[in-house]
């Protein structure tokens, strides 16, 4: 019944977005509703908070606009300086409508070309990214403050909802890839990862406040995560990981001389391949979730353009199928994290190799 609810609740939002663009478009041509372009709005990054569309009513929240100009120094100000619509211009910056830096913050140059600032603004998925490090703060130290004052009391609450998942993350994944000798030593960064994700991915799926962004299908968070456990990999490389880089065991010398093609491919995979897998797997199970999600809305608007009846028809299925899909993305949401803290620890083990005899 709650994915049903949240569900339709999404149904609403969009139908909001929608009515909304179509307002603001030519009625009488066909490129009325571009469905393309409702999703891409609806998955980006954006520096107002949409709330609800009712009617000629948008709720929406204006976020901290933080800029730095080589002209005229750092300005602060809040988006909602540039308007309702985000059409109008203020000190000279604007949101551009089209072309690449479309959505983005662009500052207008006294010859009248366009160039961006430097942007470090408060945006819907920086303030998201601030929300769950917030509740995560907020869980772990209620948690751990429980653990130091009652070590001989079972769990209750929050406490007894998460200690199953913090000793699967020890038992299944820092154990096994790790040894039990050097596990403990990780577990902080691999719990830490383990539940941002987790928690990011199901705020993902809450369409109302403070749910909704779309933190972890955004390739900048993703490229992050995986230059951190880029860093401590190669902060916890031995020798040994290098040497067999080099001179790689069990393999016939001719792949390694005259033309080093087994080093070439191990460090190809230990040092471009493996980052760039871990950003990019993340990054795109959840930005292909929400738009699976978003184009069966996007069903009913388009079926509704060619006829009414057909637009109603097929609200029913799209619903459902919303609602089916919600179930699929809650299992995807644990697996994406668990996947990512898997390679993780698995990097971290194989980082420090031993000797081959």
């Amino acid at each position: 019944m709650f994915l049903i609810l949240l569900g339709l609740i999404l149904n609403l939002q969009i139908i909001g977005a929608v009515q909304k663009e179509n307002q603001t478009q030519k009625v009488n041509t066909a490129e009325a509703f571009n469905p393309g372009d409702v999703i891409m709005e609806h998955v980006g990054d954006s520096y107002f908070w949409h709330i609800v569309s009712i009617k000629n009513f948008d709720l929406t929240i204006p976020l901290p606009v933080i800029l730095y100009s080589k002209i005229n120094g750092f300005h602060v100000f809040f988006s909602s300086k540039f308007g309702h619509e985000a059409e109008q211009s203020y000190s000279g910056f604007q949101i551009a409508k089209e072309g690449d830096n479309k959505g983005k913050i662009i500052e207008i140059q006294p010859d009248g070309s366009l160039k961006r600032p430097i942007d470090i603004s408060i945006t819907k998925n920086v303030l998201s990214l601030f929300i769950s490090l917030i509740l995560m703060l907020w869980i772990f130290i209620s948690i751990a403050k429980r653990y130091e004052n009652n070590p001989d009391k079972a769990p209750k609450g929050i406490q007894s909802l998460l200690e199953p998942l913090i000793v699967f993350v020890r038992d299944d994944i820092g154990i096994p890839s790790l040894g039990k000798d050097r596990y403990e030593k990780y577990m902080p960064y691999l719990l830490t990862v383990f539940f941002f994700i987790f928690l990011n991915n199901l705020l993902g799926l809450i369409p109302i406040f403070p749910g909704g962004a779309n933190v972890t299908g955004n390739i900048a968070v993703t490229l992050v995560l995986a230059l951190i456990t880029f860093i401590i990999t190669m902060v916890s490389t031995n020798k040994y990981f290098w040497i067999h880089m080099v001179n790689t065991p069990g393999v016939p010398w001719w792949l390694k001389l005259p033309i080093p093609l087994m080093p070439f491919i191990e460090f190809s995979s230990s040092i471009i391949i493996r980052p760039f897998v871990l950003m990019i797997r993340l990054f795109a199970n959840i930005l292909a979730g929400h738009i699976n999600v978003l184009s069966f809305i996007m069903l009913i608007f388009i079926f509704g353009a060619m006829k009414p009846a057909a637009g109603f028809g097929c609200s029913a299925f799209s619903v459902a199928f919303v609602v089916f899909i919600y179930f699929i993305e809650l299992l995807v949401a644990f697996i994406q994290a668990y996947v990512f803290t898997l390679l993780s620890a698995l990097y971290f083990g194989m980082a420090r190799e031993s000797s081959h005899h």
